[in-house]
């Protein structure tokens, strides 16, 4: 660690026991996670984690007595539970959670059971796996006078979708998309971007498991995913990336053009 830093400092910054700490564990890479959500780690007294999605390895920055429950098996009223009693009892109580808080987290539904206990919550966030597989392909998902939006949705599943979110909806956008959650139906996927109004050309990377050391990525297109993805045995934890922003068009910015001024420079 570099000299100017102070892990004893930091690892004892004092954090409100009287609070559940939602914690986004960053999208696999164990370094991934905030330096906050490390230090929350460090101090936590009880660590309810979603087992099957974030990186267990992340539990090595826990205290050797810390109270760590997988709850990729319990209910929201068990997953309650642990979190009330461990307040209760003046615990430092963390809930980790995959990637961002915000995207898919269902982190609202578990305020509003410790709302009922009159306990409250504050949120750390986390490296979304969208981020991370950005940074694995080396992309931007805004491209100049390519694609300068970036629509994060998923297909419907036993979560239904809003009627005016479907997949065709959005592609007829004709910007970048990270679909989540969808990997499983690559085919209907596929069908359903081409019916919106994508070009069976238009470029697509699949990204299995970003940042994690058992990462996989397939490139393509929509007229050739589909197979890439059956043949690569690729079934969940993956994102659906498409858009231009994949491909070979690209546009210098105005930024750092000699040519343009701004508030910090004349051409």
């Amino acid at each position: 660690m570099p000299e100017h830093i102070n892990s004893g400092h930091m690892d004892n910054i004092s954090f409100d026991t009287e609070k559940v700490w939602f914690v986004g564990a960053g999208p696999g890479d164990k370094s991934l996670i905030t330096l906050k959500g490390y230090q929350l780690l460090r101090q936590a007294q009880v660590v309810i984690y979603a087992g099957s999605l974030i990186n267990w390895e992340l539990l090595d920055y826990c205290h050797a007595d810390a109270e760590c429950h997988d709850s990729a098996r319990l209910t929201l009223s068990e997953i309650t539970e642990l979190m009330v009693n461990g307040v209760k009892a003046g615990k430092l109580v963390v809930r980790l959670q995959t990637g961002d808080l915000s995207l898919f987290g269902s982190i609202r539904e578990q305020v509003e059971e410790l709302a009922n206990h009159a306990i409250d919550f504050v949120s750390v966030p986390g490296v979304s796996s969208f981020l991370g597989a950005a940074a694995q392909l080396g992309v931007e998902y805004t491209v100049p006078e390519v694609a300068q939006s970036l629509i994060i949705t998923r297909m419907e599943g036993r979560t239904p979708m809003p009627p005016r979110e479907t997949l065709e909806a959005f592609a007829a956008h004709q910007t970048s998309m990270a679909i989540f959650l969808s990997v499983q139906n690559m085919t209907e996927v596929v069908d359903r971007l081409i019916q919106g109004g994508y070009g069976q050309e238009t470029p697509v990377a699949v990204v299995y498991k970003a940042t994690w050391p058992d990462c996989q990525i397939v490139r393509g297109t929509l007229a050739t995913i589909a197979e890439q993805v059956g043949s690569a045995g690729i079934r969940k934890t993956a994102l659906i990336l498409v858009g231009a922003f994949l491909g070979e068009e690209y546009h210098y910015s105005k930024l750092y053009d000699a040519r343009f001024s701004h508030e910090y420079r004349s051409a």
